[in-house]
């Protein structure tokens, strides 16, 4: 099962899992975020839900992270079960930013909703809980979120956590149309702070992310206006600011 942990500096979350989880995880998002164009209006959740699958593939594939891990399997175990077994289990690591990650998990709502409904075929709520509370890629990316809030609630304060979980499932936030570009400016504004207001403001960030207030606006209107003057769609327009190339996590 995989593990998801707070960053020493507090920019952002490590996600711990061995092959088979990260395969398993990867398989799941995939699926839940649909095809390409399945979702017209999601198109840019989408993009982000995929840029975890992008990092869980080349871990996979041995391009990030590794870590030992005890398994739990001490001297007097491995002494009556009459084995010889090492003590530590190799796990795979991703990190992702902290405003990355809130956005992908409220996401994550829409995806499942909308998934669900593909799959039932049908529009009523109630039906399709009985209908898919079985799917193993719904239970898979519920695992994922759960343990994302069980590191947000081991990170901020009771009072904190508690309001981050109201406003991130309360009738979900909807992630429709959801101008994305918004999101990179919260990432390299949480990059560029110390490690000490990054966790103050991990709270803020989910705010922000669900609220959709005036700063967002704002952001949504330049980019309409810029992707008008330019005859291209909104996913292709891009800040001026890069993200850097070394993140200190």
């Amino acid at each position: 099962m995989f593990i998801i942990k707070n960053t020493p500096n507090n920019t952002g979350v490590s996600v711990y899992g061995d092959h088979m989880d990260f395969e398993n995880l990867y398989e799941a998002l995939h699926n839940v975020a649909g095809d390409e164009y399945e979702f017209p209006s999601y198109s840019s959740a989408r993009i982000r839900v995929l840029g975890v699958c992008y990092d869980l593939r080349h871990a996979m594939m041995g391009g990030r992270e590794v870590e030992f891990v005890d398994n739990g399997m001490d001297a007097e175990k491995k002494r009556r079960m009459d084995i010889v077994a090492p003590d530590k289990n190799l796990y795979l690591k991703i990190n992702v930013l902290w405003p990355e990650m809130l956005f992908v998990t409220m996401a994550l709502n829409d995806f499942i909703n909308l998934y669900a409904r593909k799959k039932a075929k049908l529009k009523f709520e109630f039906v399709l809980d009985r209908c898919n509370i079985w799917d193993p890629y719904i239970a898979i990316v519920r695992l994922f979120q759960s343990e994302i809030a069980k590191c947000v609630k081991e990170t901020v304060s009771e009072a904190s956590f508690a309001r981050m979980m109201n406003i991130m499932n309360k009738d979900y936030p909807w992630m429709d149309g959801y101008i994305t570009q918004y999101l990179d400016l919260l990432n390299l504004k949480f990059i560029n702070m110390n490690s000490e207001k990054r966790l103050k403001s991990i709270p803020t960030m989910a705010k922000r992310l669900a609220e959709q207030g005036d700063e967002y606006q704002r952001v949504k209107e330049e980019v309409i206006v810029a992707a008008k003057e330019y005859g291209r769609s909104v996913e292709d327009i891009r800040l001026r600011e890069e993200y850097p190339e070394e993140i200190v996590w």
